[in-house]
């Protein structure tokens, strides 16, 4: 008696066939799908999108940092050149000067102090995902098998620096209270005197605002203020810091879309002031 063998409801064979779909998934214990995916929706549109966001500040973010120019219109300081640790720096009174680097440093300031908001931005559990997906497919969706051959994750360099995410969240920190100081000298006008507000003084605010929410809302703020807790009830201070983090965490990947588009249009406002093609509007 001939033995025949027995067909799942989800249309594969038995376990001990091991053809492949032509162009699809090996059919030995999977469904038979003829294609890459089942997925009828546009599903590229996302990693599109967010591979068009992302070039668009690099291209515009590279400029202004190699531009060397029209950072500085008092009161206000870009923020990709604040602080400013090169002698070659426009003198910004009361501001975050540091003559760090000497008359040696022949390039824009705005080189040295991007490292650091930039790393931090790079080694980003969302901003990974996003440029992972964006721009080298991997994956480019969900349920969308990637072109790559081979896997190594994060093994690897230069991939391997992404450990190194916590460290920049530190440099993150100091930053932000940089910004933070350049956001409170922006309560003058232009002759540095006190208790005057401008335009420029409300896109500093919602900047700052931005940058510290997606700052505490990283990751590592989380697991450094609730990590290695085997009782919250015996740190109440750490527990209350953790649910405020741990709401703030569940919007990361809104707040660090806002404060990437935020910190551009605080530059590019700098940007209008200083060239004299627009004049900052006074509130008092």
């Amino acid at each position: 008696m001939k033995k025949v063998r027995p067909k799942l409801a989800t249309g594969t064979e038995s376990p001990d066939t091991h053809a492949a779909a032509p162009g699809g998934e090996r059919a030995g214990r999977r469904a038979a799908i003829p294609g890459r995916h089942l997925r009828t929706d546009r599903w590229w549109l996302a990693p599109a999108g967010t591979a068009a966001g992302l070039l668009a500040f690099v291209v515009y973010s590279t400029w202004r940092a190699f531009a060397d120019a029209h950072y500085y219109a008092a009161p206000y300081v870009s923020p990709f050149y604040s602080p400013c640790l090169a002698e070659r720096c426009r003198t910004m009174h009361m501001g975050p000067n540091a003559d760090l680097f000497g008359s040696w440093w022949a390039i824009s300031p705005a080189i040295i102090i991007l490292i650091f908001p930039l790393g931090f931005r790079l080694t980003c559990y969302y901003y990974r995902k996003a440029y992972y997906r964006g721009f080298w497919a991997s994956p480019p969706a969900c349920a969308v098998a990637e072109p790559h051959k081979k896997y190594t994750g994060e093994t690897r360099f230069p991939l391997v620096l992404q450990n190194v995410h916590r460290y920049f969240f530190y440099a993150a920190l100091l930053v932000a209270g940089v910004l933070t100081y350049d956001t409170v000298l922006a309560f003058r006008d232009q002759h540095y005197r006190w208790g005057h507000m401008g335009l420029g003084t409300l896109v500093f605010l919602v900047n700052i605002a931005l940058i510290w929410a997606y700052t505490l809302s990283c990751h590592s703020c989380r697991h450094i203020v609730g990590g290695k807790l085997k009782h919250f009830s015996q740190h109440p201070v750490r527990y209350k810091a953790w649910v405020f983090i741990s709401r703030l965490n569940a919007r990361h990947m809104l707040l660090a879309w806002a404060s990437l588009v935020s910190v551009a249009l605080a530059d590019f406002y700098v940007y209008l002031v200083a060239s004299g093609a627009f004049a900052d509007p006074r509130f008092f």
